[in-house]
């Protein structure tokens, strides 16, 4: 992304892989867990839940332990037309990804829906505003 290149589905699966083992790990220790991504498509969503089958996964090994294979995930969705996001990204200082790849990032999202577990909350609200939901919804 730092050259101007958007990332695939093979750069990201084995990452969303890595942080679904952490999730399993880090919850399976009694840890409540705010992991910030794009999870763009649903596909990643699942990964975060459920692991990739078939894929070099640690939390193969960590099945065998008993530990939970899945992961009660809450995905909070912070909606927002292209010109606000795009101001807003402007307006970064260093940041890795460059405005040029926010267009490949709208046209790759899959808005969570139904069965999923998500919230959706408008970036146009205050920044207390959206803390306060995403505090006051419970996770199923």
């Amino acid at each position: 992304m730092e050259k101007g290149i958007p990332l695939n589905d093979q750069d990201r699966i084995p990452w969303l892989c890595n942080l679904h083992d952490i999730l399993l790990r880090d919850v399976a220790s009694g840890q409540h867990v705010v992991l910030a991504c794009s999870a763009l498509k649903k596909v990643y969503r699942d990964i975060l839940i459920r692991g990739k089958d078939g894929g070099p996964l640690k939390c193969e090994q960590m099945r065998k332990d008993k530990q939970p294979a899945e992961v009660k995930l809450l995905v909070v969705y912070l909606s927002g037309s292209f010109e606000v996001i795009s101001g807003r990204l402007l307006k970064r200082k260093g940041h890795f990804m460059p405005p040029e790849l926010l267009q490949s990032q709208f046209d790759t999202l899959e808005p969570p829906s139904d069965p999923e577990n998500f919230i959706q909350i408008n970036v146009d609200k205050n920044l207390s505003e959206i803390i306060a939901t995403i505090m006051g919804t419970k996770i199923t």
